[in-house]
């Protein structure tokens, strides 16, 4: 009996093949099929560092989780056993922006009149449709391989309490030490900022400049007259450098 062959057609659809794909994926559980056929092998675990629940997906994370994709994939050919755990990371100012532009809100005062109970009570309500829609949707549209049926979420208290228990454990292993370092702050929310929110985004604004007396230490009677663009690191200024032959 001859060999029969499905015809290669040169107009292929492929958001339509993309979809065959995946209905057979789907269809025969591919996704644990490829972990419990390597049950006793040796494993290869990958926590996905959450994306933020702030809002839908754009392209930059669809390029980020196909890396992340490829590398679970190639463990798994190498005879590895691969348990990936997707996760959602619901705190931080990403989140609390979004909610404040959907509620017409503007800085920390008014969030406080609006109530914090209610307001985040809010803020998970959004990641939650966020996570359910966009990000459930483009997880599996992108044949993106990762168990978001049982994902750690940031805002739930069995997350919250482990972190908690890692932190306990490292005091009580006299692994944590007071440090100081310098870290950007907004004033507006009243927090410090990561370097992640600080990259949310630019707004071009007119900074003071002043003009300010330096007196002269060897003659009280003469200034050095100096502009600056930055007033706000004079308390901080010990000298004047001077270029000697001007």
């Amino acid at each position: 009996m001859q060999p029969q062959f499905r015809e290669v057609k040169t107009g292929l659809n492929f958001p339509e093949l993309e979809e065959r794909v995946l209905d057979y994926w789907r269809t025969s559980d591919a996704f644990r099929q490829s972990i419990e056929r390597r049950k006793d092998a040796k494993p290869f675990v990958f926590l996905e560092g959450p994306p933020t629940a702030n809002g839908r997906p754009g392209v930059h994370h669809v390029i980020s989780r196909v890396m992340k994709d490829i590398v679970c994939r190639y463990k798994t050919m190498t005879g590895h056993r691969v348990d990936r755990k997707g996760g959602w990371d619901t705190h931080g100012l990403p989140v609390e922006i979004e909610v404040e532009k959907l509620l017409g809100l503007n800085g920390k005062k008014q969030i406080e009149e609006y109530g914090i109970q209610a307001f985040v009570e809010k803020c998970k309500e959004v990641v939650t449709n966020h996570i359910n829609t966009g990000w459930t949707e483009s997880t599996e549209r992108i044949g993106y391989w990762v168990d978001t049926d049982d994902p750690y979420i940031t805002l739930t208290n069995e997350y919250i309490e482990s972190v908690w228990w890692v932190l306990k454990r490292f005091w009580d292993d006299d692994k944590l030490y007071q440090g100081h370092k310098v870290v950007p702050y907004c004033p507006r929310c009243g927090t410090a900022l990561s370097s992640h929110e600080v990259a949310q985004g630019y707004a071009e604004v007119d900074d003071p400049s002043v003009y300010v007396k330096f007196r002269s230490k060897k003659d009280p009677d003469r200034y050095f007259l100096v502009w600056t663009t930055t007033p706000w690191t004079l308390p901080s200024n010990a000298a004047l450098a001077v270029k000697p032959n001007e």
